[in-house]
């Protein structure tokens, strides 16, 4: 079989990672793609480093069992536990991560704060720390690690009081007058971008994420590696750990909705 006619593998710890599928079939709308949320498993942000490692390599094993051409770890917190552990493990693979959008909110920073949502094992990587370093010299970052932030996506929560609740507590103390941006590093975030900018209420804060720039750097991949499908409209694989309909159900619910400003 023409090896690009195999579908693109993608993971998260949930739901979350069908934020970066909805930006990646907008670009490369020719390909295949199987996704596969670990959400029995989530959230992977409070466990150990070796866990999230087990976790991400159990279901990679997985999607390599149903044939894939590259993968995509679209999961933050799976990327800098285990992105190069996995590129050590498979070198011949494609294989995309995703990072917190700091680059794109510090290249076009006026001047203003950027504070930095994901969750608190992201903050804790060496991978983010070094990112950190990295942009922090070239403006004001604010990290903000949000516990349980992404279990309201996980439960179809994308409004409502109970979120409102959460971002007087964990965000409104962070936010100034100067405050710029807002950088969504989890997957699960930009679902609740709509909300979010309601709550915020000021057409001056961006809020951004990385899934454009992923998107665009698994095409790149693919068209060094000769893997790149042009040939028909492409479909889509939707699986979950979860042995419930709900959670395939929310899935293509949340493919549907607007989530994020691109980047």
């Amino acid at each position: 079989m023409d090896k690009r006619q195999l579908p693109v593998g993608f993971m998260d710890s949930g739901v979350g990672g069908i934020s970066v599928l909805k930006s990646t079939i907008e670009i490369l709308p020719h390909e295949d793609f199987l996704y596969y949320g670990d959400s029995l498993h989530a959230p992977y942000g409070t466990k150990s480093v070796d866990e999230i490692k087990q976790l991400t390599f159990n279901v990679v094993e997985y999607l390599l069992t149903k044939g894939i051409k590259a993968l995509v770890v679209a999961c933050n917190t799976a990327t800098s536990a285990a992105i190069n552990d996995l590129r050590n493990q498979y070198p011949n693979m494609p294989i995309v991560g995703i990072e917190p959008a700091i680059k794109p909110a510090v290249t076009t920073n006026q001047g203003g704060r950027i504070i930095v949502m994901a969750t608190p094992m992201t903050i804790k990587q060496d991978k983010f720390c070094q990112l950190l370093e990295k942009y922090q010299n070239d403006a004001d970052i604010v990290p903000l690690g949000c516990d349980h932030l992404m279990e309201f996506v996980e439960e179809g929560i994308l409004s409502g009081e109970p979120l409102k609740a959460y971002f007087d507590e964990y965000l409104k103390p962070y936010i100034t007058n100067n405050t710029e941006t807002i950088v969504l590093g989890c997957t699960h975030y930009p679902f609740l971008y709509p909300y979010l900018k309601k709550y915020l209420n000021n057409d001056h804060i961006h809020i951004i994420d990385g899934s454009y720039g992923t998107a665009m750097e698994l095409k790149r991949r693919l068209e060094a590696s000769d893997l790149l499908n042009s040939e028909h409209q492409g479909n889509i694989i939707i699986e979950n750990s979860l042995d419930s309909q709900n959670i395939i159900d929310l899935s293509w619910e949340l493919l549907k909705k607007p989530t994020y400003e691109k980047c």
